[in-house]
């Protein structure tokens, strides 16, 4: 079955080269494609998408806002934020609106394929870039998840391992290839490691095990 994709992009260009990259890539396909988010809710309900490229800077309604209010109505769709801006800010405000993870638009097709793979078997897709830009803003504003050390979370040294490749922005595909071990094993390890931090997310986990030195 295919993965549904659906666009939210301004430009007619950019849309219809990444529609052409989804229709042309087995599993894939492209179930909408909008220039802006004005009738977000009707494109929504007429396209049925399991992930959404959204791009931020949208004529009318930004990206950031229908992201929002797509999480709170759709939970179920993955929403993968887009732009060439490569700010902290937005970055923070697109994962704070319910984004599950950015891609840039100068990244190349292989990688928007493998970012929507990774979101939709429940991954959190960040360029290394952006994965730094991100924690970077955390440190900057002294944003604290935990209380600073002391807690055993009994992360095995394999979680450990993996958590530190996260750090890194790898995606759970490169994760496996690094340590000879199948995908499906990197998910469940990835599930430990959430359950055990007590976070719901890969952002989360790498802030957390940065302040804890946990990696």
């Amino acid at each position: 079955m295919n993965i549904r994709v659906a666009i939210f992009e301004d430009n007619k260009l950019v849309r219809d080269a990444l529609q052409t990259i989804l229709n042309g890539t087995i599993g894939f396909s492209c179930c909408g494609a909008f220039a802006d988010g004005n009738r977000w809710e009707a494109d929504i309900r007429r396209s049925d998408p399991d992930v959404i490229l959204m791009d931020i800077g949208m004529p009318g309604l930004s990206g950031i806002e229908i992201t929002r209010k797509i999480s709170e109505q759709y939970p179920r769709i993955k929403i993968l934020i887009q732009t060439i801006f490569n700010e902290s800010e937005k970055i923070f405000q697109a994962l704070c609106a319910g984004a599950s993870g950015y891609i840039l638009k100068n990244d190349p097709p292989y990688k928007y394929i493998e970012a929507i793979n990774d979101v939709y078997n429940g991954g959190a897709p960040f360029s290394a870039a952006v994965a730094k830009q991100v924690l970077t803003f955390f440190t900057n504003q002294n944003i604290i998840l935990v209380s600073p050390g002391g807690e055993d979370y009994h992360l095995s040294e394999r979680e450990k391992e993996i958590l530190h490749l996260m750090e890194d922005a790898l995606n759970y595909k490169a994760i496996a290839e690094k340590l000879y071990i199948s995908y499906k094993t990197v998910r469940t390890h990835v599930r430990n490691i959430y359950r055990k931090l007590h976070v719901t997310s890969r952002n989360e986990a790498v802030i957390k095990a940065r302040q804890q030195g946990l990696s």
